[in-house]
This record gives structure tokens, sequence and C-alpha cells, in this order.
């Protein structure tokens, strides 16, 4: 998530981030200006102290979010652009312009993330990273971002072993809280937090998959599947990128289900996976 993209698409893509950021901006205004024009018309004209106190309130409410004042101002005024296309982030911004604000967990911490927090104004946007340095040099640049530093067990060159292990391993297709399951995969250092909020949305773009001693994302892409079906009811909208390399390929499809494959647009797959407390289900339909 750390790379930039060519100098040829960061025009475009620039635009389509600003103008998000604007849209979302004038959607507040535009329902606190509503709003505050009902108010006013049920309240008395002789009643000057109401009438100030609306006021007030209506200027705190048009206020710009401070994710998305510092949002506009970056993108306006970086040629750092993310990582995912135009076609890509549009597959999950059309699911936060339906969801948001709801709660998002994003594997990876990267020139995207004032983005996603942005689009999910006023949910909670939470990102997992397994870089040290990095979320310092991005926290400080970007302080209202969430980031918890996580450390993976794996390494890509495991990835084979663990795939055919796994799959035939009945404790990985039980459906249970991550921390008390006993499929190799699931991840249980993360943050007690993250594992007590029901996530609506949960994007895998980390961690390092690239090089053989990188860690993979093998457990990232299976815990994002455990936690989805683990939910109370509901369903989770989970997105992997880079699908165009083995191990995000062959993971998601084995353990997030071809089933439950709803879209894929360039390197981004969007899988929407049911509650399986609900009701009794195959771990794969």
């Amino acid at each position: 998530m750390k790379l930039p993209k060519s100098q040829s698409s960061s025009v475009n893509l620039k635009l389509i981030l600003i103008c998000s950021c604007t849209v979302l901006l004038l959607i507040l205004i535009l329902r606190s200006t509503s709003s505050s024009s009902s108010s006013t018309s049920s309240t008395s004209s002789d009643n000057v102290s109401t009438a100030q106190e609306l006021s007030l309130g209506s200027t705190e409410c048009t206020k710009i979010p401070p994710s998305l004042s510092e949002a506009l101002v970056h993108y306006a005024t970086s040629n750092i652009t993310p990582q995912q296309t135009i076609q890509e982030i549009s597959v999950s911004l059309r699911i936060l312009q339906k969801k948001s604000p709801c709660n998002f967990l994003v594997f990876g911490l990267g020139y995207d993330s004032l983005l996603w927090t942005s689009l999910n104004h006023g949910g909670l946007t939470v990102f997992l990273e397994e870089d040290k340095s990095w979320i310092q040099q991005i926290q400080t640049k970007f302080p209202s971002l969430t980031s918890h530093h996580v450390i993976y067990d794996t390494v890509l060159t495991q990835a084979d072993d663990l795939l055919s292990a796994s799959l035939s391993d009945k404790e990985c297709t039980t459906v249970t809280n991550p921390l008390d399951s006993k499929c190799r995969l699931a991840l249980k250092g993360l943050p007690k937090e993250v594992y007590e909020v029901e996530w609506d949305l949960i994007m895998v773009d980390a961690p390092t998959g690239y090089h053989d001693g990188a860690p993979g994302r093998m457990s990232a892409v299976y815990t994002a599947g455990l936690m989805a079906r683990n939910r109370e009811d509901g369903e989770t909208d989970v997105f992997v990128h880079d699908v165009n390399r083995v191990v995000e390929d062959k993971f998601s499809k084995g353990f997030l289900c071809e089933g439950y494959l709803t879209q894929q647009e360039g390197r981004l797959r969007h899988f929407t996976i049911p509650s399986h407390r609900t009701r009794s289900r195959p771990f794969c339909p």
C-alpha cells in the first residue's frame, strides 16, 4: 500500500478522490441546513433566545469534519495517490455509500487510509499495520487515523502448505471467534477491541506479500472470513486486493468462497459473506 501510482493516472485518481470528499461534505451541509430550516420554521418568531441557539447549532453542524478537511487538502496537494485504481476504489465506495457510517476494518495503512476514513465519516474505521515505523510516519501526518501494530507469524513461502493443511482441517471450517479458533490461520494477536466489534466492511490490503520473506496475507484473508461468518446476524462485505497474485487468489477463493463472490474489478475482489450463526450453513455455499 505504500507504493505510489504512475504519474499518468495520478491526475484522474486525484480528481475522483477530491470529488468524493467534496460530495460527502456537500451532503453533510445540506442535511444540516435542512434540519436547521425545519427546526426554525416550528419555532415562534418572538423567541429570540431559541433562534440564537438554533443559529449557533447550525454553525457547528456545518463545520468541515477534520477527516474531510485533511483529505481534501492532502489529495489536492499531493502527487502521491492510492495504489488502487479508480475502478477498484469505486467498488468499495458503492458499499460505503449504502452502509456508512459503519464499522470498517482495514488490513494495511497507506496513502488511501485518509480516503477510507473520510468516506466512512461518523463510523469506526480501524487500520492494522505490520510496520511500526510506517505507522509513526502516517500518524504524524494524519493523527486522526486509528491504527494498530500487528505481528504476523507466517512467511509467504509457507503458503502452499498452509493452504492444503487448512482446507482439510475441520477446525478451519468451524465458525467461532478467532481467539477461540484452533485453526493455524486464525490471527490471535490483534487488539482486543478488534475481536469485540462486528465489522460491516473488511478490506484486506496487507500485510506485505510480494517477496518470499514477507508474512503474506494468508492469515489476514482467513481471519476476515471468520469474523464475517461469526457476526451475530446480517452480512459483511469483504474486499481483497492484489488477487492477481497467487496467495490472494487461492486463499480468497478457498476461505472467502467463490459462492460468496459478488464482483471482481481489476485486482480487487468483493465477497458478501452472511452470518453463519443465525442458521446452519456450509462453510462455502
